[in-house]
């Protein structure tokens, strides 16, 4: 059977492996625990997902219930095969890196496309938004001491990949600032022959150099 390849849908097995639950408790579940910051929660996506994983025969409704006026929730379980997807799809993703493809990375990859002083000015926005998100973290992390090291631990990996971040786009910074940046100087060709119309001169000269 193909597994979901939708991470919320991976939660949704999750928390169905705890104990069996209607699609708002999962959602204000994942909230409360601040997974939200981790995996992209929409509560409309999530009855979506629900219904996904009952057609693949990985959750099945097992009862109804209602509280008070609010309208009746259907209650989904886990079944055999849906812990067997969950316990596989985890372990592949704990496992196995693989390519995020990030917005940073692909917009680095293109990065020659802007000007190198706007490109500068760019990255020294990015590394203050970093930093003011490094300071937000460590300041939210006293909200959250109460939880278990295990329900949290998702928060110190992106820490640790923004400060990795943060002191890449510094040394970058410094290289654009004292032009030791390697192609810093075809970079600002480039753009000199494409003002004059003549881009396709760098190109020629990039493949033939």
């Amino acid at each position: 059977m193909r597994r979901p390849s939708n991470p919320l849908a991976l939660a949704v097995l999750v928390l169905l492996f705890e104990r069996p639950m209607h699609p708002y408790e999962m959602s204000s579940t994942l909230r409360f625990r601040r997974k939200d910051e981790s995996i992209k929660i929409n509560y409309g996506s999530l009855y979506a997902v629900v219904e996904s994983l009952e057609k693949k025969g990985l959750v099945e409704a097992t009862e109804r219930v209602r509280e008070g006026r609010r309208p009746e929730r259907t209650v989904y379980t886990l079944t055999a095969a849906g812990e067997a997807a969950m316990h596989e799809w985890l372990g592949q993703l704990i496992a196995q890196p693989t390519n995020q493809y990030t917005d940073f990375e692909a917009a680095l990859s293109l990065m020659p496309a802007l000007l190198p002083e706007t490109a500068r000015s760019l990255l020294a926005a990015r590394l203050e938004a970093l930093i003011d998100d490094d300071r937000a973290y460590h300041q939210s992390r006293a909200a959250i001491r109460s939880f278990p090291r295990l329900l949290t631990i998702e928060g110190e990996y992106q820490a640790v990949l923004r400060q990795a971040e943060i002191e890449f786009v510094r040394e970058l910074l410094r290289e654009l600032d004292e032009g030791s940046f390697d192609g810093l100087a075809g970079w600002r060709r480039f753009h000199e022959l494409r003002l004059a119309g003549r881009s396709a001169e760098f190109t020629e000269e990039l493949f033939t150099t």
